[in-house]
């Protein structure tokens, strides 16, 4: 087999990026959420700034952006995009905190990868600072829930509520 035969087949078999070529220079903004599951004890120790580890939201919040930035870094395929702006906030309940990010740039391709990074980070950084106190986090539903920008457009996740998921007649 020549070169040019074996080349196609270890190319046909490979992963790669996705060529940007052709894409025009967008405002793009992506937002992505996750939960924290945890005991009340740990919400109210978080809540409270009492935490042996320090500021855990603070830092969590640090950990997401960093994580935006980086995340072409960490994911393969992910093209680097210039990162204009990244919020990171919480939600404290009573047994979780809710951690949403968003996002924003102006370039060739979108930042759902940024805002699930962030998320997913600040996330993970929750939990390294509370694992001392509460081994029986979780952290559940990580998901994009908007894209705006570039050649597809706008797209938002419908939120499932509680009725819509009890309602179903699922023995039809």
């Amino acid at each position: 087999m020549d070169d040019f035969h074996q080349l196609r087949i270890t190319t046909r078999n490979g992963a790669f990026p996705r060529d940007l070529g052709p894409s025009e220079v967008s405002a793009r903004r992506a937002l992505a959420r996750c939960r924290v599951n945890m005991l009340p004890e740990t919400t109210a120790s978080v809540a409270a700034n009492a935490m042996n580890k320090g500021d855990v939201l603070a830092t969590a919040r640090v950990a997401g952006i960093q994580a935006a930035k980086m995340a072409s870094t960490l994911l393969p395929m992910s093209h680097p995009v210039l990162v204009g702006n990244v919020y990171v906030n919480f939600t404290i309940a009573d047994t979780h905190i809710d951690v949403e990010a968003s996002v924003d740039t102006v370039d060739r391709t979108g930042v759902e990868m940024e805002a699930m990074m962030a998320v997913t980070v600040a996330a993970l950084t929750i939990y390294d600072m509370c694992k001392s106190t509460d081994r029986t986090m979780t952290i559940e539903e990580v998901a994009l829930w908007e894209k705006s920008g570039g050649r597809s457009g706008t797209w938002r996740r419908e939120a499932e509520t509680k009725a819509s998921s009890t309602d179903r007649d699922d023995s039809k």
